[in-house]
């Protein structure tokens, strides 16, 4: 049961507050702001020091950070394995316990569609497979699953006729004698394939081309390219947190009803580090840096089209914090909260840094992006075009600096937490930039369905956080009316939300 009043945020000594989602009630108090002090920190040395945050996955699980030279340095750990042996010193008598199913019971799907479900046991589950009973009550078909981590399984089936379906999960533990079996109960799904093959959402213009584009320019310029940003930060290097390293990332201004501030939707793992379990310090947020009138970047606010910004604070999922990549992948997505007063400069580091202490909107200064999150389309095959499905990734990139990029194709399902763009080959520094499903050509506009998270080491490609469904839009909720802190000079700190709190 959720308490009818939760405590407000607390401050803890390094400036983290968490715990609980904050009711509507609360009041967004003025922050006492750092950002002069984050301003001036980073100087053209610092600069040239941060690195993308460009995250990877072998495979075998393992998890490791890219670094610009193309090496890879182990990060995190890898996905806990399954056992499928005997219990050890344990009697196991219970049944799996199967949970989370996806697609709902009644929900209405399109030719397309991902199944998943979450399977535990006390002990070590076995073996899953999904079973397809067909419209006519006679017929069925059973698939085998393939595990996803964190307890989920799913599998992407396709050629579904119009109709009334159902579908069972059967799993199976490593206990004596065969071990202990479940079958749920039949979960009647409809299939309506009339809006495409897909899995819910809207349709529009794809935006242009739908050409599979893997790594171009942006050059069509509209409200994206004036609402993504670049993300400068830094992450502690050691559990001890006495070194830090700066890292770059993107993010984009997101629409919401809250007065007082803005909000910028990124990547959880540009925002809170997961391994030596911080929040960055020293964010800087720079929008539209493609349109600086200096050669690179150069955190000279003064050349950038629209200053620099200072966030006062992330939100961030509590289970990205606790677990460690890529255990935690279905947990990417993370806000930034940038107030209205004593957070955006216009002015030189070179000459004595000037931060204006008026109100200056940031999400009236450049047009925000909707954030959507219903379904979105999902194609049944990687690399297609010209469906509902064509989504564009965006991003900033280290490699191309300071240009804007972009890959677009038809999305699918990587996992039942994931979207994937097969062809996507954005280079470090984009982690964090948005993905638009549909993208208006004419304005540069759409809908974010999710953003930049990882790849793997062995082939292209790039995955998104799934949201709809998932803890985001809580998140999201809780950036505009969580009150500002009182900040350190350096400005790390940030609210984790447990989603077992959220109405």
């Amino acid at each position: 049961m959720i308490p009818n009043s939760l405590p407000r945020a607390f401050l803890l000594p390094v400036a983290i507050f968490s715990l609980a989602y904050l009711p509507m009630s609360s009041i967004a108090a003025p922050p006492i702001h750092a950002a002069k002090q984050v301003i001036e920190h980073w100087t053209p040395e610092r600069r040239a020091q941060a690195i993308p945050r460009d995250l990877l996955i072998d495979e075998k699980g393992a998890g490791y950070l890219r670094l610009p030279d193309g090496r890879l340095q182990p990060y995190g750990k890898p996905l806990d394995p399954i056992s499928m042996g005997k219990p050890s010193g344990q009697e196991d008598t219970e049944a799996p316990v199967v949970t989370l199913l996806t697609p709902a019971t009644n929900a209405t799907v399109g030719g397309s569609v991902l199944f998943s479900a979450q399977v535990t046991d006390n002990v070590s589950v076995k073996s899953v497979s999904f079973t397809i009973n067909y419209p006519n009550g006679i017929q069925s078909q059973s698939f085998t699953p393939t595990y996803q981590g964190n307890d989920t399984w799913s599998a992407n089936l396709q050629g579904f006729s119009d109709g009334l379906w159902s579908w069972q999960v059967v799993a199976k533990d490593s206990g004596p004698k065969g071990g202990n079996s479940i079958t749920t109960a039949p979960s009647a799904f409809t299939v309506d394939t009339s809006g495409g093959d897909t899995g819910g959402g809207t349709g529009g213009d794809t935006g242009g081309t739908t050409d599979v584009i893997t790594n171009a320019g942006w050059a069509d310029g509209g409200i994206v390219k004036a609402a993504a940003g670049r993300i400068y930060f830094e992450m502690p290097t050691n559990k001890r947190m006495n070194r830090w390293a700066g890292y770059v990332c993107s993010g984009t201004v997101a629409a919401e009803s809250a007065t007082g501030r803005s909000v910028i939707i990124t990547a959880a793992h540009c925002l809170f580090d997961d391994a030596n379990k911080a929040f960055a310090r020293n964010v800087l947020f720079i929008p539209d840096q493609d349109a600086t009138s200096g050669s690179r970047t150069d955190i000279d606010c003064s050349n950038d089209l629209y200053g620099c910004w200072v966030p006062s604070f992330g939100v961030v999922d509590q289970e990205w914090t606790t677990r460690t990549f890529p255990d935690n992948v279905a947990w990417d997505y993370a806000f930034y909260v940038v107030p209205d007063a004593g957070a955006f400069s216009n002015s030189s580091n070179n000459n004595g840094v000037i931060v204006e202490s008026g109100s200056y909107p940031l999400d009236q200064t450049v047009t925000p992006m909707a954030i959507s999150f219903a379904l979105p389309f999902v194609a049944s095959e990687p690399g297609t075009v010209a469906s509902e499905a064509y989504t564009h990734g965006l991003g900033y990139s280290y490699s191309d600096d300071p240009n804007f990029m972009y890959c677009a194709e038809d999305m699918t399902a990587e996992s039942a937490v994931n979207w994937w763009l097969s062809k996507c080959d954005l280079s470090g520094g984009s982690s964090g930039g948005p993905w638009v499903q549909p993208m208006d050509a004419a304005t540069g506009d759409g809908p974010i369905i999710s953003v930049n998270s990882w790849g793997y080491t062995t082939s292209p490609g790039m995955a998104g956080p799934v949201l709809s469904g998932t803890s985001a839009s809580c998140l999201f909720d809780t950036a505009t009316i969580a009150a500002f802190p009182v900040l350190p000079a350096d400005g790390a700190a940030g609210v984790k939300v447990n989603y077992a709190d959220c109405p």
